[in-house]
C-alpha cells in the first residue's frame, strides 16, 4: 500500500463530498464532476470509461448523462468498457437499461459513443502488460501464495488518452470492498488474474476479509494495475438503496477508493446484537444467476451462529452460473479445506470458481474424508431439489415461504433482509 506520507499527498489533491444523512443532489454531482474535469483536462482526448454491469447499485444514468453534459462536447472520443469480471455480456437492452437510455437516444444523441462489454473468454482481446514475481506475490499475499501472475489487461484500454472508472464501492468478500482498481483487476482483467485474486481471497476466506479496507487481495489488485500506464481517473460512488447517491470521491484509484470505503463502512455494515440462527436473504432481481446472488450468503455469515442456516430466496434464478454452471455442477459446493486437502484432484478447475464455490458454503472443517460446514446453506430458487442436493446445498420451495412469518422474530434470531446481497452483516463486539 502506499506510504503515508504519500497518501497525505493523494488526500489533498481529492475531490469529494460525502454524507451519512443527506443523498448528493444532481446539481451538486455536476458540480463535483465540473471540478474534476477542470483539474484533470481531457479537452481533444480519447477517454474511456470503465463501469460495473447491471449487478452492482448505482446511479449510473445520471452519471453517464452528466459525463456526457460535462465533457461529451470537448472530447475526441468518449466509450464504455462494463467491467465484467467472468459476468456474461450484457444485451444491447440491458446496456440501455443500466445507463437510462432509449433506443432512440442511443442512437441518436448518444449515437458516437461505443459501449462494450469485457470479453474474458477471449485472449485475442488481452494484452500483457507485465509480471508480478513470486517473490513479491509471496509477500504482498503474507505468504499464503508464491507464484509468477502474468497480468492480461483488455488491450481497448490502450486506444485511449485516458481510463476513467466509475462504479460504487461496497463490502465485498473477496477483495475486503469493492471499488477503486478493481474494476480494473479483475474487472477488465484476464481470466489468469481473476482467479488468482479470487482464490487468494478464498484462502484468507471471505469471513476474515469481508467489510477490512486494507488486504492482501487489495494490494495485489493495486500492483497489478499500476502496470497499466494510460492515466487513471476514478470517480468512486457511494450508494444508499438502488441509486442514492451518498458519496462521490475523484482522484486517482487508490485515493479515490480509500474515502469510499470510509463511507461505506458507514452505509453498509450493519452489526446485530447476538449471532443469528436463521436468515431470510431476499435477493433483488439485478442478480440473475447464484453466481450473482450468492452474495446473499457472503454478506451474512459473519452474523450466523454455529448450526445456523442462511436460505437465499430468489424464485427468480433458475440457473447456478451462465458462465461456469458446468463446472459448478461437477465440483459442487465445498469448505475450502475440501478443495485444498484433495488440491491435485481440483487444482485444474479455474480457481475463480473453486473461490465461489468454498466463498458460498462458508467455514468448516475437512478431517479424515469428512466435511462439516459450520453452517447450513439452502436455496429457495428456481433450481430443483434434486440439483440442489447434488452440489451440496439444502432446498426449500419457494412456493412455501411466506416472508411475512419470518419478519419481527429478530429476538428469537431469525431475520429476513430486504434486498440482500450489498450490506455486510456482523455481529457486535
Amino acid at each position: 500500500m502506499c506510504p503515508r506520507g504519500r497518501y497525505r499527498d493523494q488526500v489533498s489533491r481529492l475531490i469529494g463530498r460525502g454524507s451519512v444523512g443527506s443523498a448528493l443532489t444532481e446539481a451538486e454531482v455536476h458540480s463535483l464532476i465540473a471540478r474534476a474535469f477542470a483539474r484533470h483536462d481531457v479537452t481533444n482526448r480519447r477517454v474511456l470509461f470503465i463501469v460495473p454491469d447491471a449487478t452492482r447499485s448505482a446511479p449510473m444514468s445520471m452519471m453517464f448523462r452528466l459525463f456526457h453534459e460535462v465533457v461529451g462536447e470537448e472530447v475526441a472520443a468518449l466509450d464504455y468498457l462494463i467491467a465484467l469480471g467472468t459476468h456474461r455480456p450484457m444485451s444491447e437492452s440491458q446496456i440501455n437499461s443500466l445507463l437510462g437510455l432509449t433506443p432512440e437516444e442511443r442512437a441518436g444523441t448518444f449515437g458516437a459513443i461505443r459501449i462494450h462489454n469485457h470479453e474474458w473468454d477471449k485472449p485475442e482481446t488481452f494484452e500483457k502488460i507485465g509480471t508480478i514475481p513470486s517473490g513479491e506475490v509471496e509477500t504482498i499475499s503474507e505468504g499464503v501464495l508464491r507464484l509468477d501472475i502474468p497480468v492480461m489487461i483488455n488491450r481497448r484500454l490502450f486506444d485511449y488518452d485516458r481510463v476513467i472508472i466509475c462504479g460504487p464501492t461496497f463490502p465485498h468478500e473477496v477483495v475486503g470492498f469493492s471499488g477503486g482498481n478493481k474494476y480494473l483487476v479483475p474487472g477488465v482483467a484476464g481470466p489468469n488474474v481473476i482467479d488468482i485474486t479470487h482464490w487468494l481471497g478464498a484462502l484468507i476466506t471471505s469471513r476474515e476479509i469481508a467489510g477490512t479496507k486494507h488486504t492482501p487481495v487489495r494490494a495485489l489488485i493495486d500492483r497489478a494495475a499500476s502496470l497499466i500506464e494510460v492515466p487513471k481517473l476514478c470517480f468512486s460512488l457511494v450508494v444508499r438503496g438502488h441509486d442514492d447517491l451518498m458519496g462521490l470521491y475523484i482522484g486517482t484509484p487508490e485515493e479515490a477508493f480509500e474515502a469510499a470505503a470510509d463511507l461505506s463502512a458507514k452505509h453498509h455494515i450493519v452489526y446485530v446484537s447476538k449471532p443469528l440462527k436463521r436468515v431470510l436473504s431476499v435477493m433483488p432481481k439485478m442478480y440473475e444467476d447464484l453466481w450473482t446472488a450468492a452474495k446473499g450468503m457472503y454478506k451474512l455469515e459473519p452474523a450466523i451462529a454455529d448450526g445456523g442456516e442462511v436460505v437465499i430466496f430468489a424464485p427468480h434464478i433458475n440457473e447456478l452460473s451462465y458462465t461456469h454452471g458446468k463446472v459448478i455442477n461437477e465440483i459442487g459446493y465445498h469448505v475450502r479445506d475440501y478443495y485444498l486437502r484433495q488440491w491435485n484432484r481440483f487444482k485444474e478447475y479455474p480457481w475463480c470458481v473453486l473461490a465461489h464455490s468454498t466463498h458460498l458454503r462458508g467455514a468448516g472443517t475437512f478431517e479424515n474424508g469428512i466435511e462439516e460446514p459450520r453452517i447450513r446453506v439452502t436455496l429457495s430458487t428456481g433450481i430443483p431439489r434434486e440439483r440442489c442436493e447434488r452440489i451440496g446445498l439444502g432446498y426449500l420451495d419457494p412456493a412455501t415461504v411466506d416472508i411475512d412469518a419470518w419478519c419481527g422474530r429478530e429476538d428469537e434470531g431469525i431475520m429476513v433482509i430486504p434486498r440482500a446481497g450489498e450490506k455486510l452483516y456482523r455481529v457486535s463486539e
